[in-house]
C-alpha cells in the first residue's frame, strides 16, 4: 500500500477543522434556538409546568368566635388542630403508599391498616385532594409532618370545645366537623361566630420544604358573643331541674330565669341534657332547647291575668268576693280541688279557684281576655332570634262556647313555651312594662311598653303573694326571708289523638322579691310519674330552690314577710273576710 504523502495530510486537515467547527457552530446554534424556543416562544407554558409541581396554597384558619357568659366565662372555645390530607396524583407517581415504615407509620397514626390507607389514596388516582383525618391534634400532626412523605400534607383548622360541658349545652348547641353551627346559639349566630379564611401561597421543593412565600391574604377574625346568661345561675338552674325531673320519674324539664329590668335570660335549661364534647350515645332528642320548643297548655298561671283582665274592665273590685260553688255548664262540671263557697279575688289565686276565674271570664268580652294574654306575650314570637322556637298558639275561634270561655281562663285552649311563661311573669314583675327578651348581653335601662295599669298589677301582684303563704296552693315555692309571687299551675296533656290523657305537665311561676321584683323564673316538669304530679307538689320545690340560690348568689337583700300577710286572706268557715268586705 502506498503511503500518504506529506501534501496529502496536509490538506486534509483543514477540512477536519472546518467540520469540527462547523459542528459547533451547528450544536451551538441549535442550543440557542432551543433556549430562544424555550424563553421567547414556550416560556408561559414552562413556567405554569414548574407551578403545578412546586406552587401550594396554604389555607390559613380564621377560629371561630368564643362564646362567653356574661361576666367573660367562656362557654365555647376553638382549639387549633389539623386536617391530614393526601395528593394520590402525587404519592402515586411517587411510587405510591408503600410498605416501608414510614408509610406504616402514618397508617398507624391515623388508626388505619396499611391496605386500607393504600385503597383510599389508589381509589382516585387522578385525586389532588382527599382528606385522610380530621382534627388531629398538633402533636400529632407535627409528628405525621416529620414522617416527610411525598404527597401527605397538613391543614390548619380548628376544634371546638366547651368548658362547661353539658352546662347550658342545650341552648349553646354545638358545631360539625366543618366549625358550622348546627345545633342552638351555635346555629342561630352562625354568620357572627364564623369569619374568613386566610391563605398563603408558598413555593416547595421536591422535598416538600417551603422556600418561598408568594403572596398572603390574612383571615378575617370572627365576632366574639357574649351571652345573658350567667354561668353560675345556669348550674344551679340545671341541677335543680335535673334532680327535680329524675326524682319525679319525669319524661322531661325546663326551667327559665329572666332578669326583670333588662329583659335578659339569666338561665335556660332543659332536661334531658348532653355533653357537647362527647355526643357519643346521646339521641337526637337529647339536643332539644324544650325551653323554646315545648308547648303546653299553661294551667293555672295564667289566673293573674284573668283577674287583672277583671279588674281592668270594672268587673270586680281588689276587694270582691266572688262565688265559687261548684256549677254545671254545656253538661261539664266546673268545680275546685277544694271546696270553698265564696272567695275573695286573693283567695282565688291561693286556693287556685277554677270556679272563681270562669265566673269572671263569662262576666267579659273573650276578646278582652285574648288582648291581654298577646300583649303580655302569649301566642307571639318572644324575638330571641333562636332556631327551634315555638310561637305557642293562641285560638282563632268564630264561635266560643261558655264552656271553651270558662276553661280559657284557667288555661286550656291555648299552648305556650316555658320561654313565653317566663315573659309573661317577668312583665308581671315590672308591674306591666313589657320588655323585649334577649339572650345577649345588654346594658340598662331597656325601655319597655306599657301594656296595663302598674297600680293594677302592682295589687294583683301582692295577691300572688298568698300562694306561698300557709293555706296557699305553693307553699312549697316559699324562699325562706324573701317575699315571691307566685303562681302555681297543673294541666292535663293531650294524646296523639287530640283528646285529653292522664298525663300532667306541672309548673311553677313567680318573681321575687316581691316588693321589689328583679328576677322572674318558670319550672315546666313534663309527665312526673311519681305519684305526685300537681305544681304544688312536683314544680313548687324547685322554684324554691331555684330561686333561693340566685337571691343568694345574687346578694339580694331579704325583704321577709309582707307586711299585711295576715290580712291576705282570713277565712272563717265558708265565709272569706278581707278588709273592706
Amino acid at each position: 500500500m502506498k503511503k500518504k504523502s506529506d501534501g496529502d495530510t496536509r490538506n486534509f486537515t483543514p477540512i477536519r477543522f472546518a467540520l469540527l467547527c462547523t459542528a459547533i457552530l451547528l450544536s451551538m446554534a441549535l442550543l440557542l434556538g432551543r433556549v430562544a424556543w424555550l424563553q421567547i416562544v414556550t416560556p408561559s407554558k414552562l413556567v405554569k409546568q414548574e407551578d403545578m409541581r412546586s406552587l401550594r396554597e396554604v389555607t390559613t384558619a380564621s377560629p371561630r368566635g368564643m362564646i362567653t357568659d356574661r361576666e367573660g366565662r367562656p362557654l365555647a372555645v376553638s382549639v387549633p388542630v389539623n386536617a391530614v390530607w393526601a395528593d394520590p396524583k402525587t404519592i402515586i407517581s411517587k411510587g405510591g403508599v408503600g410498605y416501608n415504615e414510614r408509610w406504616q407509620a402514618l397508617a398507624s397514626a391515623l388508626h388505619l391498616s396499611l391496605s386500607t390507607l393504600a385503597e383510599r389514596v389508589n381509589s382516585n388516582p387522578e385525586g389532588r385532594f382527599i382528606y385522610l383525618a380530621r382534627q388531629v391534634s398538633p402533636q400529632q400532626a407535627e409528628w405525621i409532618d416529620k414522617l416527610n412523605l411525598p404527597g401527605i400534607n397538613l391543614r390548619e383548622e380548628s376544634r371546638r370545645f366547651y368548658p362547661a360541658g353539658h352546662v347550658a349545652a342545650n341552648l349553646i348547641g354545638f358545631t360539625n366537623i366543618d366549625g358550622q353551627g348546627i345545633e342552638g346559639i351555635e346555629k342561630s349566630f352562625n354568620a357572627q361566630l364564623t369569619g374568613k379564611p386566610g391563605s398563603r401561597l408558598v413555593r416547595k421543593d421536591k422535598f416538600g420544604h417551603v422556600i418561598e412565600n408568594i403572596t398572603e391574604v390574612n383571615p378575617v377574625p370572627a365576632h366574639e358573643l357574649q351571652l345573658s346568661i350567667d354561668e353560675r345561675l345556669q348550674t344551679v338552674t340545671e341541677d335543680a331541674l335535673d334532680n327535680a325531673v329524675i326524682w319525679n320519674k319525669a319524661e322531661s324539664g325546663a326551667a327559665v330565669l329572666i332578669n326583670i329590668p333588662t329583659g335578659e335570660i339569666l338561665s335556660m335549661a332543659s332536661y334531658p341534657d348532653f355533653n357537647p364534647n362527647n355526643r357519643e350515645g346521646a339521641q337526637l332528642d337529647d339536643f332539644r332547647n324544650r325551653a323554646i320548643s315545648d308547648t303546653f297548655e299553661p294551667g293555672s298561671t295564667v289566673k293573674p291575668l284573668v283577674i287583672m283582665t277583671a279588674l281592668q274592665q270594672g268587673i270586680v273590685q281588689p276587694d270582691s268576693v266572688i262565688d265559687t260553688h261548684p256549677f254545671i255548664l254545656d253538661g261539664h262540671r266546673i268545680r275546685d280541688v277544694g271546696y270553698y263557697p265564696e272567695l275573695t279575688l286573693t283567695g282565688i289565686l291561693q286556693k287556685s279557684s277554677d270556679t272563681g276565674v270562669s265566673h269572671l271570664s263569662l262576666a267579659m268580652p273573650v276578646q278582652k281576655l285574648m288582648d291581654t294574654y298577646k300583649s303580655f306575650g302569649f301566642g307571639v314570637p318572644t324575638g330571641l332570634g333562636l332556631t327551634g322556637e315555638s310561637s305557642g298558639l293562641l285560638p282563632k275561634r268564630r264561635y266560643w262556647s261558655d264552656l271553651d270561655r270558662a276553661t280559657f281562663a284557667f288555661g286550656y285552649g291555648l299552648m305556650v313555651t316555658p320561654l313565653q311563661l317566663a315573659h309573661v311573669y317577668a312583665t308581671i314583675g315590672s308591674f306591666g312594662i313589657y320588655r323585649p327578651l334577649s339572650i345577649t348581653k345588654v346594658d340598662p335601662p331597656v325601655i319597655g311598653t306599657r301594656v296595663m295599669p302598674e297600680e293594677l298589677v302592682h295589687e294583683v301582684e301582692h295577691m300572688m303573694e298568698s300562694v306561698a303563704l300557709p293555706g296557699g296552693g305553693g307553699t312549697k315555692a316559699a324562699v325562706r326571708d324573701y317575699r315571691i309571687a307566685v303562681k302555681t299551675g297543673t294541666a292535663k296533656k293531650i294524646g296523639d289523638d287530640g283528646k285529653y290523657v292522664d298525663k300532667y305537665v306541672a309548673y311553677t311561676a313567680g318573681v321575687a322579691p316581691a316588693s321589689n321584683p328583679r328576677f322572674a323564673l318558670v319550672v315546666v316538669i313534663n309527665n312526673p310519674q311519681n305519684g305526685a304530679y300537681y305544681g304544688g307538689a312536683v314544680s313548687a320545690p324547685v322554684f324554691s330552690q331555684i330561686m333561693g340560690d340566685v337571691l343568694r348568689l345574687e346578694n339580694v337583700e331579704p325583704d321577709g314577710m309582707p307586711a299585711d300577710s295576715d290580712h291576705l286572706l282570713v277565712m272563717h268557715g265558708s265565709h272569706v273576710a278581707v278588709p273592706g268586705s
